[in-house]
């Protein structure tokens, strides 16, 4: 029986502090292993379709457009976690963020990111990263950029507008790696 805790204890370390080995799904239900984004730059936001921040989507849509081709990918991850700010569900979220903001980047189920009931990507990003950037989201659109080789190196608040200069300056870097 201690061995049985030990291996499964030992086996839930190792997936949890590898972003790769995350499975998750997209918003239309498809499977979405985070493998996929091996070799990408990835910014990762928590969205929501009622919050003063929701305008961000056209310049998260904007800026996944401007770096799609140099391997960049904006993960979007809708949660009611704040304000219940995000009551549709799945479909009609992802019809929100099509019709209101032509929004193609790739768009997770929406799961909660915050306390005991967090899903294994915010546990890994809140968690799993360098001390300086854990810790729980504060609000939607809170940003974690991610380099090529899955490690979490830059946290935005909310308020960082996509397309700002200091975000800019952090992504092209990475970009060239």
């Amino acid at each position: 029986m201690k061995f049985l805790i030990l291996f499964s204890f030992l086996s839930f370390s190792a997936f949890a502090s590898d972003l790769y080995g995350i499975k998750e799904k997209s918003i239309s239900g498809q499977e979405f292993p985070l493998s996929q984004l091996k070799n990408k730059v990835v910014l990762i936001v928590n969205i929501a379709s009622q919050c003063g921040y929701t305008s961000q989507l056209e310049k998260l849509e904007s800026l996944f457009k401007k770096y799609k081709a140099k391997d960049f990918i904006v993960l979007g991850v809708p949660t009611n976690d704040f304000g219940g700010q995000t009551p549709e569900d799945d479909k009609a979220m992802m019809e929100f963020c099509s019709k209101n903001y032509k929004a193609t980047f790739p768009i997770l189920t929406k799961k909660t990111i915050q306390g005991n009931e967090k899903r294994e990507l915010y546990k890994f990003l809140t968690e799993k990263t360098p001390k300086n950037l854990q810790g729980e989201v504060g609000w939607n659109f809170e940003k974690f950029l991610v380099n090529k080789k899955g490690q979490v190196v830059n946290r935005f608040r909310s308020s960082m507008d996509p397309m700002d200069k200091e975000m800019l300056s952090k992504i092209e870097p990475l970009l060239k790696e």
